[in-house]
C-alpha cells in the first residue's frame, strides 16, 4: 500500500511538472510568433464608418506597436476585457447595441483583420477602418 502512494504521488507531480513545462514551451512561442508592431514615431489614419456615413476621420501619430493602445491613447474605443482582450463596445463614442445585433468590426489596410484590437501591430501608414455591423450570421461575423 505504501508503495501504491508513493508512485501515484511521484506520478502526479511529475504530471504537473510535464504541465508546467508544456504551458511554459507554449507561452514562448507564442511570444516569438507573434506579429510584432513597428517601432518609434508612426502616424495612422482611422475611420469610424457607420451605415453610409463616416462619423470619424483622423490621423493619429503614435509611438505604439499596437492597435490598442494607441486608440486608447485618443480615447476612441470602450470596451470589455475577454479571454482574448478587449471586446470593443463603442468607437468614437457610438455604443454597438447588441441587442439589434450590431458590433465593431475592424478593418486594416481594406482587409478584415484576422486579430483583436490588442493583437493588431501598427505600421508607418496603416489605414483603420471601424464599421458598425448588424447581423450574426452562422460564422460569427
Amino acid at each position: 500500500m505504501e508503495k501504491t502512494k508513493k508512485n501515484t504521488t511521484r506520478n502526479i507531480i511529475i504530471s504537473v511538472i510535464a504541465l508546467a513545462v508544456l504551458v511554459a514551451a507554449f507561452f514562448t512561442a507564442y511570444q516569438f510568433l507573434r506579429q510584432r508592431g513597428a517601432e518609434g514615431a508612426k502616424t495612422i489614419h482611422i475611420d469610424v464608418i457607420v451605415g453610409s456615413e463616416t462619423i470619424h476621420s483622423a490621423d493619429i501619430n503614435t509611438d505604439a506597436e499596437y492597435l490598442r493602445q494607441a486608440l486608447e491613447e485618443e480615447n476612441l474605443v470602450e470596451g470589455e476585457e475577454g479571454t482574448y482582450g478587449l471586446w470593443v463596445i463603442a468607437v468614437a463614442g457610438r455604443t454597438a447595441d447588441s441587442g439589434k445585433e450590431e458590433w465593431w468590426s475592424l478593418y486594416k489596410n481594406g482587409e478584415f483583420s484576422m486579430t483583436g484590437v490588442d493583437d493588431t501591430p501598427l505600421a508607418d501608414g496603416d489605414i483603420f477602418e471601424y464599421r458598425l455591423t448588424v447581423g450574426y450570421d452562422e460564422s460569427g461575423y
